[in-house]
């Protein structure tokens, strides 16, 4: 496959979201007030509390009820939130965030920096189990200056600050319901978002209207959200179809071509760094063996996968969690099946007659098992015999996610490199599931993080991947373009990149949208 450099890449992005929003006139009218819009999702939305959600329903329902200090744009920039403006000391190692004027919780009681302070104390307590704990940046101290102003003190300069503040988990609570127990937050709402909550039914709906106390006053512009729960993906895309539902925030390629052919549906398509990989626990036998590693990422036919994979809505990864739409990616050249190489590492690490293993894979979304059984077919002539096992994705997330040591994986693009190696690979990563430990590896993030040399932390990222290019602590074969699909009533919308943000508040209702009591 041709190489892809990044500036093709965002070039493809504009040019696939120009075309999802081909149609649109030159010059919009104000949206609308007013309506309600539902949303479907593919899974139940077990978690309410934002600092522990863990998968996109959960996170778009955190969105709607919740609010950081930034936001994320699409173009991966941080945007005011919460926050009006911040500013940092000439080093990068302080950044002081000042908070806009008059923000309540839902419940009514002001939002202030001790709010700010209580959350991220919270988040960086290890017993809350955050994700964000280790990916909203090297944060010693959170200090409350006044009411209004927050104070972040930093272990080490971090340029990214603004930007890793917005991530999925760092949404602001009461410092009161954290001194009561943040459980009260597993089935209530007490956020500042755009949205309040009316009813929770995890497994099959959600319902929110509109915050009249929100800080924009013009936002959010629809009265109500209602978020569906369909498990079956056919189901869903027909109850689109119909004009039952307005918008599929994600899409399978399975049920894209459909939809792309509707009557009244616009698809959705852009490019992202959201991809599946086989995770290897590095610690344990036969994956502890580098060769073992080496020997089954030489299986793979990476642009087979991009089409079995991904229908072809993809492009080829090379075993590190970086491609083109991060800003930091470095090129490394293709990796290709090589069966004959295969086989002899498998011989040197001791398993001359080849070796058995069981994948495992979650149900939830169907690409998990799709990858796991074309990796099977790929491996079986290097000598690799793998049983696949496909699970309910709630028992996946309760008995193999984290624990397990070869199983498919599925992420979301991060917002930086910064936050997917610290997501995922470094040995303190909130979801440290390789278990690769690699000090090298952590040496070379800490350092890109602490630096402000951008042509010193471009090569430090350089190193770092290309130390995951040689040492496979998972497979990565293949990124995915994100695929949605709305109404064309529905005005406003935009897929965005990162795949976990949703910005729903910025959605209308046009007039030839049905009416919902």
């Amino acid at each position: 496959m041709p190489s892809i450099h990044r500036r093709d890449f965002l070039a493809a992005s504009a040019a696939l979201s120009g075309l999802a929003l081909s149609g649109m006139p030159a010059f919009a009218q104000a949206p609308r007030r007013g309506g309600t819009l539902r949303v479907s999702v593919d899974q139940a939305v077990a978690k309410l509390n934002p600092l522990v959600t863990r998968v996109n329903p959960e996170y778009l329902v955190a969105e709607l009820l919740y609010s950081g200090l930034t936001r994320l744009k699409p173009d991966m920039s941080a945007e005011p939130d919460l926050a009006e403006s911040w500013t940092n000391s000439a080093d990068l190692a302080e950044w002081t965030f000042v908070l806009r004027k008059g923000l309540t919780f839902h419940d009514g009681s002001p939002c202030t920096a001790n709010d700010v302070v209580a959350t991220f104390e919270a988040i960086l307590d290890a017993k809350t189990a955050s994700p964000a704990r280790q990916n909203v940046g090297p944060i010693a101290k959170v200090a409350a200056k006044d009411d209004a102003t927050v104070v972040f003190s930093l272990s080490a300069p971090f340029a990214d600050l603004p930007v890793t503040l917005a991530y999925t988990n760092a949404k602001i609570v009461p410092v009161a319901v954290i001194k009561s127990g943040l459980e009260k937050l597993d089935r209530q709402a007490v956020g500042t978002g755009p949205f309040k909550l009316v009813s929770f039914e995890p497994e099959r709906l959600i319902v929110v209207a509109r915050n009249e106390a929100f800080y924009d006053k013009e936002r959010p512009y629809l009265d109500r959200i209602e978020v569906v729960v369909y498990p079956d993906v056919s189901a869903e895309a027909s109850a689109l179809i119909s004009g039952d539902t307005d918008l599929i925030t994600t899409t399978p390629p399975t049920e894209f071509g459909r939809l792309q052919k509707a009557s009244g549906v616009k698809a959705l398509r852009v490019p992202s760094g959201q991809f599946c990989n086989v995770n290897f626990g590095c610690d344990q036998k036969p994956f502890n063996d580098v060769r073992v590693r080496q020997a089954l990422a030489l299986t793979v036919d990476r642009a087979a996968m991009v089409d079995f994979v991904t229908e072809g809505f993809g492009s080829a990864g090379n075993d590190t969690p970086l491609n083109p739409a991060y800003r930091f990616y470095a090129e490394q050249p293709l990796k290709k099946a090589d069966i004959a190489k295969a086989k002899a590492l498998l011989a040197e690490a001791g398993y001359p007659k080849g070796l058995e293993a069981t994948l495992i894979a979650s149900d939830r979304p169907g690409q998990r098992t799709q990858l796991a059984v074309a990796l099977r077919e790929m491996a079986k002539r290097a000598g690799f015999d793998i049983k696949v096992e496909t699970m309910p994705h709630a028992t996946y997330l309760d008995q193999v996610w984290k624990k397990g040591s070869f199983y498919v994986g599925f992420y979301n693009m991060q917002a930086t490199a910064d936050a997917i190696f610290s997501l995922l690979y470094t040995s303190n990563a909130a979801w440290n599931e390789t278990r690769w430990n690699n000090a090298a590896f952590d040496k070379l993030i800490f350092e890109a993080r602490a630096t402000v040399d951008e042509a010193k932390r471009r090569a430090l990222y350089a190193e770092a991947q290309k130390l995951m290019y040689v040492e496979v602590p998972s497979i990565i074969p293949a990124f995915f373009d994100l695929l949605g699909a709305q109404r064309d009533w529905v005005e406003g919308y935009q897929l965005h990149p990162r795949g976990a943000v949703f910005r729903l508040d910025h959605v209308s209702l046009g007039a030839k949208a049905p009416k919902r009591g």
